[in-house]
């Protein structure tokens, strides 16, 4: 197929890379040469606006940051919707609110054009990989047209519900995933104040009820003083305050959300938006007097 990138950052670097060695016709487009450069050595053609990319794609696929960046690239004078063909597909796979995803496929439905908010779990290893987990919303019968596509990038391929469960979906995964992390970093941090070893403790988790996939990979993040791989927080930041935005609009009580986000907020303050979460730890270390080095 003729598929079409925007978003080649840490993530969509690598998802793109999967289409073409696929052996997708891959169209991208980015702000910066430079980010484009090693798809376009590897085959890729680069387009100099959204709509021209679009004009050429049977397929685009977004991977931006925030919602004002899908709908910059999307709906602007020079985006998306002004070169795709009716009968095509956008695929947005960056985290959103469900309500943003839904208003834009209202917007590309105008002009004849399909959307599925596809967002992803995974990070960077996970896009690098190619095992991303994708939870799909949209029309069944346009998530089956787009799911040899989405295979290429992914292993978990399911599709939730219309429009907008894709983002909901995710943002239910990050609820559960950041609270868990918050609840390890509580954990480690008083085995420390309490003269444990941390990485012990967090070992002995593991073989119990309160393994995770969070406490493996955030957890030994935390023990070893990692803090400068996976997801930046500041994207965490971003998605929780999707989530306590989406919970205020149906009267949810989220308590553990909150408390998180503060947490996460005190990380910001410090200058650490780019840190990995792991680095939630500190924030503890700070009130409880067991800061440490790093």
């Amino acid at each position: 197929m003729h598929i079409g990138f925007i978003g080649l950052g840490a993530m969509g670097r690598h998802m793109a890379g999967h289409l073409l060695k696929a052996g997708h016709h891959l169209g991208v487009w980015a702000r910066r040469a430079d980010s484009a450069a090693p798809l376009v050595a590897a085959g890729a053609t680069r387009h100099e606006t959204p709509s021209a990319l679009a004009a050429a794609s049977e397929v685009v696929i977004t991977m931006v940051t925030t919602a004002a960046d899908v709908e910059q690239v999307l709906l602007d004078p020079q985006g998306v919707i002004h070169g795709a063909r009716p009968g095509s597909v956008v695929i947005d796979m960056e985290t959103i609110s469900p309500v943003a995803a839904r208003a834009l496929a209202g917007a590309l439905a105008a002009r004849g054009v399909e959307m599925l908010d596809a967002p992803v779990s995974g990070g960077p290893m996970g896009a690098e990989q190619a095992s991303l987990s994708i939870m799909v919303g949209g029309k069944p019968e346009v998530f089956e047209r787009m799911r040899p596509v989405l295979a290429c990038m992914g292993k978990t391929i399911t599709r939730v519900g219309d429009i907008g469960a894709g983002q909901v979906t995710k943002a239910c995964n990050q609820l559960a995933l950041l609270v868990a992390a918050q609840g390890i970093a509580e954990a480690l941090n008083l085995a420390t104040r309490l003269g444990a070893d941390p990485g012990k403790v967090r070992e002995v988790m593991m073989g119990g009820v309160a393994a995770s996939r969070v406490m493996e990979v955030f957890g030994t993040r935390m023990v070893s003083r990692d803090f400068a791989n996976g997801i930046d927080t500041r994207l965490y930041h971003k998605d929780l305050g999707i989530v306590l935005e989406l919970a205020h609009g149906r009267n949810v009580p989220v308590p553990a959300a909150a408390l998180v986000l503060q947490q996460i907020n005190a990380l910001m303050a410090q200058d650490r938006g780019r840190d990995d979460l792991a680095a939630l730890i500190k924030v503890l270390e700070q009130i409880s007097g067991t800061n440490q080095e790093s």
